[in-house]
This record gives C-alpha cells, structure tokens and sequence, in this order.
C-alpha cells in the first residue's frame, strides 16, 4: 500500500503542474487573506481565523479533484492499471495507497497555513487567538480534506478523462458541503426536518468541530463517508 502512496506522490510532483497548483493555492490564500481588504484578516479587528476557515474549504474543493483527478483516469487512459493490477496488491491496499497519497499532499497544502495561526498571535495586542477554536477548525479542515480526496479519487476512477475526473469530483464535493443546506432551505422542510436535511451535509459537522469541540458523532460522519466513497471507489476498479 505505501508503494502505492509513494507512486501517488512521486507521480503529482513529476511533473510542473503539481508545484503550480500547491503554490496558486498558498498564493490565494496569501491574497485573499492578508492583501484583498475585504477578506484580509489584519482588518478584522481582533485575532481570529474565522475568515480563513470560511473561504478555505472553497479553494480546497477545486484544489483537491485537481491533485486526484489524474490518480486512476490516467492509469486507465495510459494503459498502466493492468501492469497495477499484476502487482501482489489487493484492490483495497490500491485505493487506500493512492487515497493517502493524495491525502499526504494535501496535508502538505495546509501545514503552510499555520503560519497565519502564528502571524495573528504575535501581531496581536492581548488575548491572542482561541487556541481551542484554531486546533478544532485546522482538524474540521484536515477532515473536510479527506472527504474531498475519497469523493474526488472516487471520481477519478469513473472514467479515463482527467477533465472530466476534476469537473465530477468538483461537483460532488460541491453538492457535498453546500447542497443539503440549500436543501434545507425549501418550505417542504420547514417544520423541524431542515435540521436533519444539514445534518447531512459536510458543512454542518465542520461547522460543529471549527467550534473546537470534537463530537464523537461529527468524527463518525467524516469517517463514514470517506468508507463509503472508498468502497465505490474498490469496486469500481474489480469490476476493471
């Protein structure tokens, strides 16, 4: 599985595109948060990373299927997933090397952030930021990652298109983080169901662990989903 992992990672930094899409990442970070005047955090007024951890889950649902979206459509479209298959792996230790290698670079796009954790302490004049708040938002973001990374690996392995890899698992993470809140919102649900409609977003829990409280029921959620996406994900490369 860690040959996976290591293929996975070594296959996203073979080539340009690889550092161009984790530096546009920290480079609209970098802007949104500390240049734009609107979104800059140095103009909040007090230490928080609330707007950080609003916009980022944004940024991340196009950089995800981006790292993902070459992970099994180009092993497909190049031929390379039958000498994959003749290796002494199982189709599990397949997906879950090349989800924890896509996960690993992901992880690395977010590690650069703390730095803005770092910023807001020392340019603050007392108090500081909410430690709590900051530990459980950067873990709600590191879980809102993963699920990312299963639904976009998932996509991935629908098809040999590396477009349409990024275009499908863009929109299901979407759907995921914003759709059963606009669901919610319909008349049909008005009377005490909306909040089990957002319940079943993304959103929803991310909100509850940012708050830096970890539920074990938001826990379960997360893992729940990254299961089911990399079930589909298993077998869609057995039934190859």
């Amino acid at each position: 599985m860690w040959m996976i992992c290591k293929k996975e990672w070594n296959q996203f930094f073979s080539s340009l595109t690889g550092y161009i899409a984790l530096i546009v990442f920290l480079l609209l970070n970098g802007l949104i948060f500390f240049v734009f005047p609107n979104t800059s955090l140095l103009d909040f007024g007090y230490a928080s990373l609330e707007g950080f951890f609003s916009l980022a889950p944004w940024v991340l649902l196009f950089l995800i299927p981006t790292v993902t979206m070459r992970s099994l459509a180009d092993e497909y479209k190049a031929g390379t997933f039958e000498l994959l298959k003749t290796l002494p792996l199982t189709s599990s230790q397949i997906v879950w090397g090349k989800f924890f290698g896509a996960l690993l670079i992901v992880l690395l796009a977010l590690i650069p952030t703390t730095i803005y954790a770092f910023s807001l302490q020392h340019l603050s004049a007392a108090g500081g930021i909410d430690v709590g708040a900051t530990t459980g938002s950067y873990i709600g973001l590191f879980l809102l990652g993963a699920v990312f990374t299963s639904v976009s690996l998932c996509a991935s392995s629908f098809t040999n298109n590396t477009v349409v890899a990024f275009i499908s698992g863009a929109f299901v993470c979407l759907i995921l983080y914003t759709g059963f809140d606009a669901l919610s919102q319909l008349p049909f649900f008005a009377n005490g169901w909306d909040y089990y409609v957002q319940m079943l977003g993304i959103n929803f829990h991310y909100k509850n662990i940012s708050r830096g409280v970890i539920d074990v029921r938001d826990m379960i959620y997360f893992f729940a989903v990254i299961l089911f996406f990399i079930a589909i994900t298993k077998r869609n490369i057995e039934l190859r």
